[in-house]
């Protein structure tokens, strides 16, 4: 699948990978091996994904982000 990363917020690519994933916030976060309170809390914007775990996690769920590049006048 491919996501478009400069429509949605951090939090919500979180979310959106989950979802695509099919699996609860208890299941993904096993899966990547963080607690139901830390996808909780990325999901809500609280706590930050750093960016290696963020790619990794795209990796996982065979994901491509991109970022499109705006034309500025």
């Amino acid at each position: 699948m491919k996501l478009i990363a400069d429509k949605y917020e951090a939090k919500e690519i979180i979310k959106i990978i989950r979802e695509w994933s099919e699996l609860t916030q208890e299941e993904f976060g096993k899966k990547i091996h963080r607690s139901k309170d830390s996808i909780q809390s990325y999901e809500l914007g609280r706590t930050k994904m750093s960016l290696n775990k963020f790619l990794e996690l795209a990796q996982k769920e065979n994901l491509t982000i991109t970022i499109e590049k705006k034309n500025h006048k």
